[in-house]
């Protein structure tokens, strides 16, 4: 669907917004508060002492979502904390606007709690003057053309922030307030439709992961034959078996390995989603997903046909066979199979990826909390599995290879298509905020 144009434009002065319509203005952030008292400042720097389990409601960063709040991190503070830091209430629809990444500047509406609200620091909040539309400026500060803007700005050390001056200085667009409501009912109306189109395909993708799962689950459980005559495996977790299946600990088809790594061989992860990676981690995903050492020596060599797996991964399926010679950290576990003729690696990998699995592998690993948890080759060697003959197991791998083939088919084609939605929503709200299309008849037409 095509938009008309205003009829006449004018330079905006502005670099990321470029032409306006004629009788718009442009203005500083700040100056689209109220005249009021702390209708432009920032949130409240509350300690962790502070924090309670009920009272006021703490609006944190991890809230504020781009162009809307998101309901997640319950804090509170009590009513004497508020009083004695003399903080500032928060008002339902007050704009909330986010110095911190990621992504910088991006804003949301205040909801309606039943709780009275306050936020952190790190947030401003802008109580609207009665010629500025919050609504309209929330859709302002979503924009693309803004946010990519704010992020070419920012400041700071371990993560990227502007500060409330700087952000109060940043000059946005300023039409008319029946324009600005105008455009904001319909950004309303017409993202509302293109956000349940999204939902829609984001649940396709759910349902279709789901089954993708199923047919996993069941094929390393219970085989590809139906009508095949079953025996109690004696394993809770598993159930019910294939008769000609056998049932072995993973002591009896795999050795722990410590090989020293060297310089010539490539440093290799296991991701909970994809199994181990095929090259070498960047230094960035060295620094946060390995642990380090400068000691290649200390790393240990992984080669095709390997089993490996992160210690404290293991209870939410961070393993994976290998398919490539490299080395791991040393808080990975290698297992070599003893007869790479009896058992597929990757059979195994997708077997102990299975939702019961996890559940088993979280019995089994040690820790206080689920953060420390750690599943050790003592406790791992000990755990049994049913498998079944080679022949078998290259069958039904498969099997699966081909079912979750026509499955990533169909997700490759919904997530595609809530791309070039979300693109399609970014490309609205860039337009219509900045005048680009003229949507002040679209607002009437829909009244009417």
């Amino acid at each position: 669907m095509s938009f008309p144009k205003y009829p006449a434009y004018k330079d905006s002065g502005v670099e990321w917004i470029r032409e306006i319509p004629l009788k718009w203005d442009v203005t500083p952030i700040r100056s689209l508060s109220a005249s009021a008292p702390k209708s432009f400042m920032d949130g409240d720097w509350i300690e962790s002492p502070f924090i309670t389990n009920e009272g006021i409601r703490l609006i944190q960063t991890g809230n504020i979502g781009i162009g809307r709040y998101k309901e997640q991190g319950f804090r509170y503070i009590s009513e004497e904390t508020f009083q004695d830091l003399n903080c500032t209430e928060v008002k339902p629809n007050d704009l909330l606007i986010c110095r911190l990444a990621d992504p910088v500047g991006r804003a949301c509406l205040a909801p309606t709690l039943t709780d009275k609200m306050i936020t952190s620091v790190d947030v401003a909040i802008l109580k609207p003057a009665n010629y500025a539309s919050a609504e309209y400026f929330k859709y302002v500060l979503s924009s693309p053309t803004y946010l990519s803007f704010m992020e070419g700005e920012c400041r700071g050390g371990t993560r990227n922030r502007v500060s409330r001056s700087f952000l109060g200085s940043v000059r946005v667009p300023l039409p008319p307030l029946s324009e600005q409501q105008a455009i904001a009912s319909f950004l309303d109306r017409e993202c509302g439709k293109i956000d349940a189109l999204i939902t829609e395909q984001e649940r396709l993708v759910a349902l279709l992961a789901e089954k993708r799962q199923a047919v996993i689950s069941h094929a390393v459980t219970k085989g590809l034959n139906p009508n095949a005559p079953m025996k109690d495996s004696g394993i809770p977790w598993i159930g019910m078996v294939p008769e000609g299946w056998n049932i072995v600990k993973i002591g009896k088809i795999f050795s722990e390995i410590n090989e020293p790594g060297n310089d010539s061989l490539p440093i290799l992860s296991v991701s909970i989603h994809s199994g181990v990676s095929d090259d070498e981690l960047s230094e960035e995903k060295l620094d946060r997903k390995v642990t380090r050492s400068d000691d290649r020596s200390k790393y240990i060599v992984v080669r095709p046909g390997d089993l490996t797996y992160n210690m404290m991964r293991a209870w939410q399926g961070g393993f994976g066979a290998v398919q490539v010679l490299g080395m791991v950290s040393p808080a990975y576990v290698v297992a070599r199979p003893k007869n790479i003729f009896w058992q597929k690696t990757v059979f195994i990998e997708l077997l102990l990826r299975t939702p019961n699995a996890i559940v088993e592998m979280k019995r089994h690993s040690r820790g206080v909390t689920d953060f420390r948890l750690r599943l050790y080759w003592d406790e791992f060697k000990n755990i049994s599995i049913p498998l079944p003959k080679w022949e078998e197991q290259n069958s039904i791998l498969n099997f699966i290879k081909k079912k979750t083939g026509q499955f990533d088919a169909l997700s490759m084609v919904a997530n595609k298509a809530i791309v070039l939605l979300k693109e399609r929503r970014s490309a609205l709200i860039s337009a219509a905020v900045t005048g680009k299309i003229d949507v002040r008849n679209q607002s009437k037409a829909n009244a009417a």
